[in-house]
């Protein structure tokens, strides 16, 4: 049986020089593809943006910088606010058509992280999605071998 953890979550779109931009998205974690984290961005038009990254990715970039291709992740505090102070969660995305700097909320997007890593913990994302069943019955070792 899949389930499914979403959160609506209130972005922000950083633009040059010094403009902030509101970005409705909605994040997805569903137990069929344990291994990863679903993102629509809501832009003011008909069609989504649609994005999905390794959890693992934007688990560890909670805390330290993560990722070196077309997401990056890292904390960071927002331009105004004291040093040191880490409470938005930058995320850097990068395609052919274009590149985007957004900042999460770090407490809302934490507590989100948080209930998908109880609901499938690290390590066990193998075991959800059935991967040992299917692989052990490609190679012959399954069910009525």
């Amino acid at each position: 049986m899949q389930t499914t953890i979403e959160r609506e979550l209130e972005l922000t779109l950083v633009l040059p020089p010094d403009r902030r931009v509101p970005v409705p998205s909605k994040l997805s974690y569903r137990t069929d593809d344990p291994f990863a984290v679903h993102v629509d961005f809501h832009l003011g038009s008909p069609r989504l943006v649609h994005w999905t990254f390794a959890r693992e990715l934007l688990v560890e970039g909670v805390f330290r910088p993560s990722g070196d291709a077309d997401v990056r992740v890292w904390p960071a505090a927002p331009r105004g606010t004291r040093a040191g102070r880490r409470t938005v969660v930058c995320v850097a995305l990068s395609s052919p058509e274009g590149e985007a700097l957004l900042e999460a909320p770090a407490g809302p997007l934490g507590a989100w992280l948080e209930r998908t890593l109880r609901l499938v913990p690290p390590g066990e994302e193998c075991a959800e999605a059935g991967f040992d069943e299917a692989l052990g019955a490609l190679l012959g070792g399954g069910p009525g071998a």
